[in-house]
């Protein structure tokens, strides 16, 4: 969601008062948001098919709501930061689907500039951090943005995503330690799709209700039904105002599903094809606003496939800039190392 997309969605909210449900502008905005997503990382998937895409590649298809919801809640100046399943968080906080489908092809229009692929793209501008290929590292690194927005006294709140499996990595509570003993302006978001890289929860994990586990940080925690981007939203206005008004940190543990394996070279053969297409029926988060958006008049037929051109015209247009989009020159592999003093 772009800057002015956000200003707007923060006078939405101010004009709802108390009255929690969405407008037809901001269901439609969603909808369009998680689409984009889904249409991009389609196309990402193929582009990995066809080897024009190398190393790792993790899509987000699935859980788009989770993204979309939580930035319809954020605010100019807020910050952002993921693991390695991140180009749905990139499109959502506004960066360019042009210099994210550069990137990942390792092209010069990328946001860092062909050399840090799917995991490491990264956009001051938008309050985008990364992006990070170490299963947790994001962790404390948010907790210090967040320390920086405490330190600076903005009033603003860095939101923390992280996997199901990073949830029992060291470094995370060491971070909630420190962000609740200085009561930080951190949310922590846990994605948890059930499967980590490719173990179920209920055997890798002792104890699976993953938002407690900062109880014996005083941190409070709740789960969410991650595949409903308006329960996310509702959640993630409770936490961020919690986090903003200098209560210290807050969990949402967001319970969601990816269609695809852990990366593109996951066969995922830990789950059946049953389950999968069971999640896809029943709990699409898509499918479940489009049916939203159509039984409670907030648009028609004829709108929602404009708005399907409309994306699929961008993710085109992606595409072919990143396919057109000269490789790096090996000389950039010396730039961006140090800094002046």
């Amino acid at each position: 969601m772009a800057k002015a997309t956000q200003a707007k969605a923060g006078a939405a909210r101010a004009a709802r008062g108390k009255d929690s449900s969405a407008t037809s502008e901001e269901l439609i905005g969603y909808y369009r948001d998680m689409l984009l997503i889904r249409r991009f990382e389609e196309k990402a998937g193929q582009l990995y098919g066809m080897g024009l895409i190398g190393g790792f590649c993790h899509l987000y298809i699935g859980q788009e709501a989770v993204v979309v919801g939580m930035q319809a809640v954020a605010e100019e100046g807020d910050s952002i930061i993921t693991s390695y399943r991140d180009h749905g968080h990139m499109l959502a906080c506004g960066m360019d689907p042009k210099g994210v489908m550069a990137e990942l092809t390792g092209r010069r229009g990328g946001y860092s500039k062909g050399k840090g692929g799917s995991m490491h793209m990264f956009s001051r501008e938008k309050g985008f951090f990364g992006g990070h290929g170490i299963v947790g590292a994001q962790v404390p690194l948010g907790t210090g943005l967040a320390f920086g927005h405490h330190y600076r006294g903005d009033g603003k709140v860095c939101m923390t995503y992280l996997g199901d499996g990073a949830v029992n990595q060291g470094q995370v509570y060491e971070a909630f330690n420190i962000a609740s003993l200085w009561k930080l302006p951190v949310v922590y978001i846990i994605e948890n799709n059930k499967y980590a890289m490719g173990t179920s929860q209920q055997r890798s994990s002792a104890g699976t209700e993953l938002c407690k586990r900062g109880t014996a940080y005083d941190i409070p925690g709740i789960q969410v039904d991650g595949m409903d981007v308006l329960k996310v939203r509702e959640a993630g206005e409770m936490a961020v105002a919690h986090a903003r008004a200098g209560n210290g940190p807050y969990i949402l543990e967001m319970m969601t599903y990816r269609y695809r394996g852990h990366s593109m070279s996951d066969p995922a053969k830990y789950r059946s094809k049953e389950e999968v297409a069971k999640m896809r029926q029943e709990h699409d988060p898509i499918d479940h606003l489009r049916d939203r958006l159509l039984s409670g008049n907030h648009t028609d037929e004829a709108a929602l496939k404009s708005i399907d051109k409309e994306i699929k015209e961008i993710v085109s247009t992606a595409t072919e800039f990143a396919q057109s989009s000269q490789e790096p020159d090996p000389a950039e592999l010396y730039t961006d190392v140090l800094i002046e003093a």
